[in-house]
């Protein structure tokens, strides 16, 4: 992991096997089905139920401050604490809340590699056991938020092709040939991409095990489609999950200074009244 940016925003599952217990460590698993925890997680676990306890259930948005104070006192969690965080879908949902703690300014957090598609290919020790944590009182900073776009700014983006557009979706999402992977029901109006964008979905980004391609494999995806640092990006999904894991891998990864996640995503941008679509594949950006 050494040729990454950033190395150290990463953990090996052999390192989180070793350190999961420790006092200043705190482990949680976050997947799209919470039910996963419950059948076996890595030993001293914690877990997050991301559409419950990493967004706000009331109106559309991240956690507010407080509650995202409240989470992380709760989980025992402390601003001196190493936070390594994991979960399935190659640590999409888990790369969601590595995003919003490094909003609200927490100084370590980590993925484990590979998630827990790789802990159980490992045949790892699996625990059902929920540790019992003791209760912490967090104060976090204001929240940064460099580190996400909103729609004036995405709009800015596309008409005037000042940022790179990373649209993180399959491509059936990407062409308007589907509004929405099957079985999911946050949708929009019209299918489609935003203008300027180009198609490199998240999976990409990860060998079949789950762990990271190399930076050189990494820089050669997103470089081939235009996206290699010398401008600002903003990566974007349906609903924002996604592009939180190529947004990890462009900041953290590769080392782009000026890298956003828009997490409103093709659920705003698919809903605007008058808003320009594009549909169909994109032209290649040598072309």
């Amino acid at each position: 992991m050494a040729d990454y940016s950033h190395p150290e925003t990463l953990v090996s599952t052999d390192w989180a096997a070793s350190h999961a217990t420790d006092p200043n460590v705190r482990v949680v698993e976050v997947d799209v089905d919470t039910k996963a925890y419950d059948e076996g997680h890595v030993p001293g676990a914690i877990a997050w139920a991301w559409n419950t306890q990493l967004c706000d259930t009331v109106r559309r948005d991240i956690l507010s401050k407080e509650q995202f104070e409240e989470l992380m006192s709760a989980s025992g969690v402390s601003p001196e604490t190493t936070l390594v965080i994991y979960g399935d879908n190659n640590n999409w949902f888990a790369a969601w809340a590595l995003w919003q703690a490094k909003i609200y300014g927490h100084a370590d957090v980590r993925l484990m590699n590979g998630g827990r598609k790789k802990w159980l290919a490992e045949g790892r020790e699996l625990s059902t056991s929920v540790p019992s944590v003791q209760r912490t009182t967090y104060h976090a900073k204001a929240a940064d938020l460099s580190l996400r776009a909103f729609l004036p700014q995405v709009q800015q983006a596309s008409a005037a092709r000042s940022s790179g557009l990373v649209d993180v979706r399959s491509p059936q999402e990407y062409t308007g040939e589907i509004l929405a992977p099957p079985g999911l029901p946050e949708t929009c109006q019209r299918g489609g991409h935003i203008p300027g964008a180009r198609s490199i979905p998240w999976g990409k980004a990860c060998n079949d095990d789950g762990t990271f391609k190399s930076a050189d494999e990494l820089r050669a995806l997103y470089g081939g489609e235009g996206i290699d640092g010398s401008k600002p990006v903003i990566a974007y999904c349906r609903i924002g999950e996604r592009s939180s894991h190529t947004w990890f891998v462009l900041k953290y990864l590769l080392g782009f200074d000026h890298v956003t996640n828009y997490d409103g995503s093709w659920t705003e941008w698919g809903n605007l009244v008058g808003a320009n679509v594009e549909k169909g594949a994109a032209a290649s950006a040598k072309g």
